[in-house]
């Protein structure tokens, strides 16, 4: 029907009429008719006739001060939608109109202009502080800030508000009245009105980021003053206090300005970190009966979910922690505030914070019990090593708590103990390993879904913690993971498959018995067999089967064929759609590419656990035309998915990749841009691979790729891992075509050793220093500048076979030989001396 309406010119006249002059009707329908014209200013404002537009802007400065807050309200937000749509410039008395009505003696029209004037600074902040507008703002703020001492709370909120909005982006005008700015601030600070408070709160957040030195005069007492607000009766205003806290660790003075009030800020911040009585309110209002696992999930529950595309990395040991974010409130904001603490202040943090902690955690009340064990899984990244006397205490009243019989006491046990789990691993597997585990697996099958969600998180991180320790468990752990299948609602079904995959990758190739894939593909399976081709959940499907085929290798055989077969549909299906879409934008619909991706790491994951064995399948499909298309996407994540994935097919069954690679090449060398890391990382290494197939026959195609290969292991900070890889595909093409590699040698042979020295030995170490022993023998005079270089890269090596050691000897005695004793005797006093008692016991130089 608005649509149709939408058709007569003077439609938006009959809207404006109903908003501003109908005043028999009730405000909330005049207000829906405001809402309505704003939707159509959105959709059609240039289309409006000349005089409808002008009758509208009248009358709305006529109305902005309408006895109805309401009614004001919608007319402040018509306003700032008009002028959003490019017509600020088009509307030059609008500003100074508004401004001027600021000193109206009427509060209606004084607070319905600030109400508009606020909306406008959020809305088009960018273009008041630009030439376009005659610089505006030097007149505003300056009015702005006579506003702050008036009598009306709701006025003194919207003049803080207002400036607020161009403090981080410095804007000139403001800046010009800093002090003045500030002054007025903290005559702000203890306003009744909890709105003004929340804004002076925020204000002083944005300026610790952008002008410190204006604050660190005053800054003992602005702390005192955050310390107040973060205890604040209001917990909006509290919340927007806690954030100082959180801006102030990231600053470098942060430690010698906070220590003196620890003390003080840590109770706070523990304080804090209980569950509110709304919170718990709240909860129960959402339902959260202690078990709710039979009740379904509604769908605004499940959070997106991001993809990571595969990256080809080397070997090294790492660890992060990540907690979901769904509302931000005062208990995650303190924790989080106590998190970033912990890590400046380190073990120092302690004093402060064991005699609080010893109080909490055996605490009678759930409420405060719950908050000690979250303040113990806060600081245990910054002050680990100052708690490790108390975790052998710690930890098994910890695994006593995940039996609670409070289903908030037992989620929040899980996450704190998956904090300390790399602790709980470097311990004997029998003191806390095995009673940790049998506990965790105890709580993924809790009748509470929050407690689920929670272990299965829980239990992905201690996966990720001790890998093969889990193998004599196998079987305990899978029975517990595969039974959850049968229990879980949709939400947890899709942590379920992270729990699945990270246990695949954590163990590897000991899943691969014939009594654990009868337990575990089946549900897979099944849930594979329900799933639609457009269906989302199969984004984390396909993720956790690609872990499992590349751990099960061949034992994923009687699996791969329908698994392959649709990710290749997937792929197919996604460009055709796209093509579409391409041709036709207005008939078809852009597909959602994460279909691709997801079904190109799947493919990948078959081919690495397959190898060989995904011959047939590939030469049975046209996964190499759709690969070709996928190369040349547009969308970084296809193209770094599709690299990946030639890389392993180049491995697996290269006489199916190798009549593509004239067609491949020259893609392969446009790709190798460290804009984009990640792809020009996979296209990197699916260079390295593609040369160790080709041979000699890599010759044409080495000068579409070296030079670039070389600026980018020259280029200053570039990521380690793209470096490694770069620095492997450098040796390999060598390796190969060392007569076309080799006058390049001293171009890149000092970071190619730097890049190389600290990956562990493996095939592909291997074949990227016969590549630059190889180039040595052709070209030595590229690397003598820097031989100190190679001779630290060649100690780096644990056990290199036999004939690379030959090689290495060869060189370095035909160095020694060259220059001379004397020489080498001051060429080798340079040498630290780990490496010169590793060359000479290893090499004999």
């Amino acid at each position: 029907k608005l649509e149709q309406l939408n058709q007569y010119p003077d439609f938006n006249n009959y809207l404006i009429f109903v908003l501003t002059k109908l005043k028999s009707e009730d405000e909330p329908t005049r207000s829906l008719s405001g809402l309505i014209l704003k939707n159509n200013v959105k959709a059609h404002f240039q289309n409006f006739p000349n005089g409808v537009t002008d009758f509208i802007k009248s009358e709305c400065l006529n109305n902005i001060g309408d006895a109805s807050p309401l009614i004001r309200a919608t007319v402040g937000i018509l306003i700032t939608t008009i002028a959003s749509k490019g017509e600020l410039q088009n509307w030059p008395d609008l500003l100074p109109k508004l401004c001027s009505l600021l000193d109206s003696e009427d509060y209606n029209t004084c607070e319905g202009a600030f109400g508009a004037l606020q909306k406008i600074c959020e809305d088009s902040a960018e273009i008041l502080d630009s030439d376009v507008l005659d610089r505006p703002l030097n007149i505003m703020i300056p009015k702005f800030l006579q506003f702050f001492k008036h009598s009306s709370p709701k006025i003194r909120s919207h003049a803080v508000a207002c400036v607020n909005q161009f403090i981080i982006s410095r804007t000139q005008a403001l800046m010009l009245h800093i002090d003045s700015f500030i002054e007025n601030l903290f005559a702000l600070a203890g306003d009744e009105e909890p709105e003004v408070r929340k804004n002076v709160c925020r204000a002083l957040v944005m300026l610790l980021e952008v002008r410190m030195d204006r604050l660190l005069p005053h800054m003992h007492n602005i702390v005192e003053y955050m310390l107040q607000r973060t205890q604040d009766q209001d917990e909006n205003v509290a919340l927007e206090a806690c954030e100082f806290w959180l801006t102030l660790a990231e600053q470098p003075i942060c430690k010698d300005v906070l220590v003196r009030h620890l003390p003080k800020l840590i109770p706070v911040l523990v304080n804090g970190m209980k569950y509110s009585d709304i919170d718990i309110i709240l909860l129960k209002k959402k339902g959260d009966v202690e078990e709710d696992e039979t009740i379904p999930d509604s769908e605004q529950d499940i959070r997106p979910r991001f993809h990571r595309s595969r990256t080809v990395a080397q070997q090294h040991d790492e660890d992060g922690i990540e907690e979901t974010i769904s509302d931000w409130n005062l208990r995650k904001c303190s924790a989080a505030a106590l998190d970033v603490l912990a890590n400046v202040y380190r073990d120092e943090l302690l004093p402060h914070i064991l005699p609080l902690l010893k109080e909490l955690l055996f605490h009678h009340e759930w409420v405060v019990k719950e908050s000690g064990i979250l303040v113990l899984g806060a600081i245990a990244e910054g002050c680990m090593q100052g708690m490790i006397p108390y975790l052998p205490e710690l930890i098994p009243h910890l695994i006593q708590c995940l039996s609670d019989k409070k289903a908030l006491v037992r989620s929040i046990t899980c996450w704190t103990l998956s904090r300390y789990a790399h602790w709980v691993v470097s311990q004997p597997p029998d003191t806390y390993l095995k009673p940790l585990m049998t506990e965790l697996l105890k709580r993924i099958l809790d009748s509470n879904k929050r407690v689920q969600e929670a272990a299965c998180s829980a239990f992905a991180t201690l996966e990720e913690e001790a890998c093969t320790e889990l193998v004599p468990y196998l079987a305990y752990i899978l029975d517990t993971l595969v039974f959850a299948f049968s229990k879980y609602q949709h939400k947890n079904l899709l942590i379920l498959y992270d729990a699945i995959g990270t246990l695949a990758d954590s163990v590897g190739h000991h899943l691969n018995k014939p009594e654990y894939i009868q337990m575990l593909m089946p549900p897979l399976i099944q849930k594979w067999n329900m799933l639609k081709d457009e269906d989302k959940d199969l984004f984390p499907l396909l993720e956790c089967l690609s872990s499992v085929a590349t751990a099960l290798q061949s034992g994923f055989l009687p699996y791969c064929e329908p698994v392959y077969q649709r990710c290749v549909n997937l792929v197919q299906k996604t460009l055709a759609q796209a093509m579409l879409n391409n041709a036709q934008p207005d008939q078809y619909e852009a597909p959602d590419k994460d279909f691709m991706i997801v079904a190109l790491d799947l493919l990948s994951g078959l081919a690495e656990g397959l190898g060989g064995n995904i011959e047939q399948l590939v030469a049975r499909s046209n996964i190499l035309t759709l690969m070709y298309q996928c190369m040349q996407d547009k969308m970084p994540e296809v193209r770094q998915s599709s690299f990946a994935l030639l890389g392993d097919l180049t491995k697996a069954c290269f006489q199916h990749v190798k009549p593509c690679i004239a067609d491949f090449m020259p893609i392969l060398g446009t790709n190798l841009n460290p804009e984009f890391i990640s792809v020009c990382n996979n296209a990197t290494w699916a260079i390295g691979e593609i040369s160790i197939q080709m041979g000699i026959e890599m010759q044409p195609y080495i000068p579409m790729v070296l030079h670039q290969l070389v600026e980018i292991i020259n280029r200053p900070n570039t990521p380690k891992t793209l470096l490694e890889n770069t620095a492997i595909t450098i040796g390999r093409l060598g390796y190969v075509c060392p007569q076309e590699v080799a006058p390049m040698l001293q171009q890149f042979i000092r970071p190619w050793c730097t890049s190389l020295r600290n990956i562990r030995d493996n095939e592909e170490k291997d074949s990227a220093f016969r590549g630059i022993c190889t180039m040595i023998s052709v070209n030595p005079s590229g690397v003598i500048q820097d031989f100190i270089f190679f001779c630290d890269a060649v100690a780096s090596w644990i056990s290199p076979k036999d004939d690379l050691r030959d090689m290495f000897c060869k060189i370095l005695h035909g160095f020694k030989n060259q220059v001379g004793d004397e020489n080498w005797r001051r060429f080798s006093d340079q040498f630290p001396l780990p490496l010169k008692e590793r060359l000479a016991a290893f090499y004999g130089v």
